[in-house]
């Protein structure tokens, strides 16, 4: 079965995980702070964070914001449950918004409608790498967290995506764009704020044992700042990081390499909507391929797709859909993606007889 999603790893992330076990070091240690600090050089990041996930990051996030309990924030429906499921933890109220039909982005446009005297955040998804328009968006008035998890190497006007909010994420699971296997990040204009981040994701201690043990006597006693849960990284996660991140650029270029290619060859198809390409501001990430199915048969095509041996999906399901967030929104765009909406297999470890399998199956379909 060919994969809609996935990630591509080999000699280098074995030689750098053995350095760390080698050294008999698999939690958190010197290759996490490496990461952290390359991380950083390559976006022009204030600094970085290393978590144990971008699920966490999104929650510890909403938390450097310190907003007053009850305080509403606004998401877009069309992302993944973390976004919403963070906002609830961190004992807000998420408002759902709508997104732009051609992008699955959320705008200005969208979210304003939703503003209320109780709206204390704006968080925002770059859906599949494609930039939001942010400065409309912070011309809002409110903080934005910048769930960047799609977009890792995603620019608008030169800046990295997840360093224009007030506070912004990333996401390096087994099949982000640069794969840990689970990892997450954060990051903030106020390197304060990540200064907090990094002191927080211990259970809220602000120094271990073991760093505490450098500057005072009895360091085993335990200095708590803030109720925490651990969401510590682990150098293991980092190793394979810091070898992804020296392969970004040849990874990213083969994800942009099977955009174009199924760009042109899809461009044809008259019942499918292919997905927007990056404007001249912009530079895309290319995390997956969407596409709108025009015929009313999408869910026929995923069928005939996954006989022929194609796993294909929908990312997202609408939050606002789901019964447990007991919203009573209605956003049109949000629920004609989750008719039309089919992600395509996009990732480096496609084969070129991968490639042509998928596109002469969309391009044989006739439902």
């Amino acid at each position: 079965m060919i994969s809609v999603f996935g990630s591509k790893v080999g000699p280098e992330e074995l030689e750098e995980v053995r350095g760390s076990l080698e050294a008999q070091w698999m939690g958190i240690g010197p290759k996490t702070k490496a990461f952290e600090a390359a991380f950083s050089k390559r976006l022009g990041l204030t600094d970085l964070a290393l978590l144990d996930s971008g699920s966490n990051s999104l929650y510890l996030a909403i938390k450097l914001l310190k907003l007053p309990p009850g305080s509403e924030i606004i998401v877009p429906s069309f992302t993944w449950i973390a976004c919403a499921h963070a906002v609830v933890l961190a004992g807000c109220v998420p408002v759902f918004c709508d997104v732009e039909l051609e992008t699955q982005n959320c705008s200005a446009r969208t979210i304003e409608p939703c503003l209320s005297e109780k709206t204390g955040a704006i968080m925002v998804v770059h859906y599949a790498g494609k930039p939001v328009e942010m400065d409309a968006v912070l011309r809002l008035g409110k903080p934005v967290i910048e769930d960047a998890a799609h977009a890792v190497d995603s620019y608008l006007d030169g800046k990295a995506c997840g360093a224009m909010g007030a506070v912004g994420i990333y996401s390096f699971d087994a099949v982000k764009n640069l794969a840990m296997g689970e990892g997450g990040g954060v990051t903030a204009q106020s390197a304060e704020l990540v200064a907090q981040a990094r002191l927080l994701r211990y259970c809220g201690i602000g120094k271990s044992g073991f760093q505490a043990s450098a500057d005072k006597d009895r360091w085993w006693e335990y200095h708590i700042v803030d109720f925490m849960p651990k969401f510590l990284p682990s150098d293991v996660h980092a190793a394979i990081g810091l070898a992804q991140l020296r392969k970004l650029d040849g990874l990213q270029a083969y994800r942009k390499q099977i955009w174009e290619l199924f760009q042109r060859e899809l461009a044809g198809v008259s019942w499918l909507a292919r997905p927007v390409d990056p404007g001249p501001r912009e530079k895309h990430s290319y995390f997956t391929y969407f596409v709108r199915v025009l015929n009313g048969k999408r869910d026929k095509l995923a069928k005939y797709l996954y006989d022929q041996g194609i796993y294909t999906t929908l990312r997202y399901h609408p939050l606002h859909m789901n019964p447990i967030y007991k919203s009573s929104a209605r956003l049109p765009s949000s629920e004609r993606l989750n008719e039309e909406g089919l992600n395509l297999p996009l990732h480096p470890n496609l084969s070129e007889t991968d490639l042509e399998k998928i596109l002469s199956a969309v391009k044989g379909f006739r439902g």
